[in-house]
């Protein structure tokens, strides 16, 4: 049976308050969600009558070099499908995409436990919504679409730290999902279809990464905005990787959450995280992206060992996390345009960044540096700027602010002309500073109409039956 063609979306994410505490099941993060969005288009890929392909294609045509091809195979002992990257193909890439690797391995060998259905071949289209990636390389692009070309290899590209690799693994994880199997067998739209998603993409995601981590990017790409605790780690411990005895019975439990030793335990509260109405969280771009993984290891490594003056710390920091969520809720409950009073808003905000720089200076780590808090300070004397954090881990991805709708146009003018002291920053500076075209985003994953990507899809690939040769 021909399947129709599928697409879906997931949302990036801002950890507003929270970073590395969020690690721990004790504390807290408050995220929202991003209206930048990863897409992932999915349909059969088509052949010549009497040919048959074991074969999945991956293009990311916003990118150079950025096309994968895979053969997939059931492997013995119930370890699921694995898939091996073939690059013999011209147009192919010959580095590794781990997190589509990874995120196909896993949708389906759930699609072969739980499913009769024949994996055929497929031809699946990644495209980003433009903020997930400092474009400065980009080319003009006259399409009336929201994608740009972005005109650089993938590996060279600058993110700005909006969480792209869990919007992705989400979003191709739920578009494998939604192609292969029977909305009977999953439907995303109910609350046990989300939960698996979640679920599914947790494990993914981890495996990709190589550790267990917090999962609250995940959260937020299948939620939307939140106030997030972390799912217990030992959920995923045991459950090994594809292609191991019995892999795919016990991925089966854990999507499903059906063994009563290891449940999942994350929580995530909806109605917590809001936005006030005249409001919003924008995102300043440097240009200048940081591996958060290095900041992360020295800031673990100093709480471990300091664990009485780490304790006390992260307990301030989860009141003021806990004092921030509840003060945006109550200046939601205000109704009308009555002029409300931002003022303790931006004081709590402050507290929270004296906070985080003294785990900065204590761990000698760059969490918030110094060319952060020139731009955050001078951004916060406009008028209208309720205030700003370097959200998450840290370092020089984009920061966050919170800004009245009225002193957007000043904010804009003011960042067109602002440059960075040499010196302060990663080799001379933070770079280019701009404000990101994005805003927070309630909504977590959403299906979305395939013919949107019909310009793209058809711009990336020519797939005539004549094109494509039978595996040798």
């Amino acid at each position: 049976m021909d399947r129709p063609p599928v697409a879906l979306s997931a949302p990036g994410k801002v950890l507003l308050a929270g970073g590395y505490l969020v690690l721990d099941r004790e504390h807290t993060g408050l995220v929202f969600g991003l209206d930048a969005r990863m897409h992932v288009h999915v349909h059969k890929l088509p052949t010549s009558t009497g040919i048959l392909l074991s074969e999945i294609v991956v293009r990311s045509p916003q990118f150079k070099e950025a096309e994968w091809r895979y053969g997939y195979r059931e492997t013995e002992d119930k370890g699921g499908i694995e898939v091996t990257q073939l690059k013999g193909h011209t147009t192919s890439t010959q580095s590794r995409n781990k997190f589509v690797e990874t995120a196909l391995a896993y949708a389906l060998s759930y699609v072969s436990v739980v499913s009769d259905t024949t994996i055929g071949s497929a031809s699946i289209t990644i495209l980003a919504d433009t903020d997930y990636y400092s474009h400065s390389g980009s080319t003009n692009c006259t399409r009336p679409t929201r994608f740009v070309d972005f005109n650089v290899p993938l590996t060279e590209a600058h993110k700005t730290g909006l969480g792209s690799s869990a919007a992705l693994v989400t979003a191709f994880t739920a578009a494998v999902l939604t192609h292969y199997l029977d909305k009977d067998q999953l439907a995303l739209h109910s609350e046990s279809g989300r939960t698996r998603l979640h679920n599914i993409a947790q494990a993914a995601h981890c495996a990709a990464q190589g550790k267990v981590g917090s999962g609250f990017d995940v959260a937020a790409a299948v939620y939307g905005s939140c106030v997030y605790r972390r799912f217990s780690p030992s959920v995923l411990e045991e459950l090994g990787g594809v292609g191991s005895l019995g892999f795919c019975e016990r991925l089966k439990a854990v999507v499903e959450d059906s063994n009563s030793l290891k449940k999942w335990d994350m929580q995530i509260d909806k109605s917590a995280a809001v936005m006030p109405h005249g409001l919003g969280l924008l995102m300043c771009d440097v240009d200048c992206g940081s591996e958060s993984v290095g900041l992360a290891k020295k800031v673990l490594s100093w709480r471990k060992d300091n664990p009485e003056e780490a304790a006390l710390l992260w307990a301030a920091l989860q009141k003021g996390n806990e004092e921030l969520a509840r003060e945006l809720q109550r200046l939601s409950r205000e109704c009308g345009d009555v002029l409300r009073d931002y003022g303790n808003l931006g004081d709590v905000i402050l507290t929270i960044r004296s906070l985080i720089r003294e785990m900065s200076a204590k761990a000698e780590v760059p969490i918030e540096p110094k060319v952060q808090t020139d731009l955050l300070d001078a951004c916060c004397k406009i008028s209208g700027v309720v205030g700003g954090v370097v959200p998450g881990a840290g370092g020089f991805d984009a920061i966050a602010l919170l800004v009245q709708d009225e002193a957007l146009p000043s904010l804009e003018e003011f960042l067109r002309s602002y440059t960075t002291a040499k010196g302060h920053g990663r080799q001379s500076g933070i770079g280019k500073v701009r404000l990101l075209g994005v805003k927070q985003e309630m909504e977590g994953l959403r299906v979305e109409e395939s013919s949107t990507y019909a310009d793209w899809i058809t711009r990336s690939h020519s797939e005539t039956p004549e094109s494509i040769a039978p595996l040798s």
